[in-house]
């Protein structure tokens, strides 16, 4: 875990130790996902924060990012997407709430992975400010629990259509926990049509576990 320190900054710490002060980050019950939560800095102007820093969170995962593409939505209350994910090597996700909140989850659908299957939460609103991490191959999905939701979110590939896939988000054997609050979820159509998790599997679609390990381990090396 990387250090949050309370009171102000050391500035005379160097490059990415300094900003190390701003930002707490952990690691999800999902290996290969975490949580950030960066620092605010208020006045009567405002705030200001930094969402992303490449050096910190390479150290965090072990390699830098390649980003490639950004994107944003905005949902009402209720809006349920996901379960998405990407053939490997797929899409790394830096997941953030601009305006209103959500809650995101984290799906492993890793085939063979130690947590096949669970899922672990976050946060995401324009209170705290958290951002979610999820490396290629886990399945990413968030509920809206206020209207205009705003997500915003960096990846590290652009979309391709042939590569993208889905998981029904009610999936009962994957027993994601939709908050009261948000009410009655509300998906869209392709996602409403997805495939149960063990439909998946019997599809071929799932990525694997030892797949992607090795894609990690690679661009740990920088290969």
């Amino acid at each position: 875990m990387v250090p949050f320190l309370e009171g102000d900054a050391d500035a005379s710490l160097p490059g990415a130790d300094w900003y190390a002060a701003l930002m707490q980050i952990r690691e999800l019950a999902i290996p290969d996902a975490y949580e950030l939560t960066p620092r605010q800095f208020a006045d009567d102007r405002g705030l200001f924060l930094e969402w992303y820093r490449f050096d910190v969170l390479e150290q965090a995962i072990g390699h830098s990012l390649d980003l490639k593409q950004a994107n944003l939505s905005v949902s009402r209350r209720g809006v349920l997407r996901g379960i998405h994910f990407a053939a490997i090597p797929g899409q790394a996700k830096l997941v953030t709430a601009a305006a209103g909140a959500v809650l995101d989850f984290v799906v492993d659908i890793r085939l063979g992975s130690p947590t096949f299957g669970r899922w672990d939460t976050v946060l995401l609103d324009s209170a705290d400010r958290r951002v979610v991490y999820l490396a290629e191959g886990l399945g990413h999905a968030f509920v809206a629990l206020t209207d205009d939701a705003t997500v915003t979110y960096l990846v590290n590939d652009v979309f391709r259509p042939d590569r993208e896939f889905g998981v029904n988000p009610l999936d009962p054997a994957i027993g994601l926990e939709i908050p009261h609050e948000a009410g009655e979820p509300i998906l869209s159509p392709k996602d409403a049509a997805a495939p149960s998790l063990a439909e998946a599997e019997r599809l071929g679609t799932l990525p694997a576990w030892d797949d992607a390990r090795q894609l990690y381990a690679s661009l740990a090396a920088g290969a």
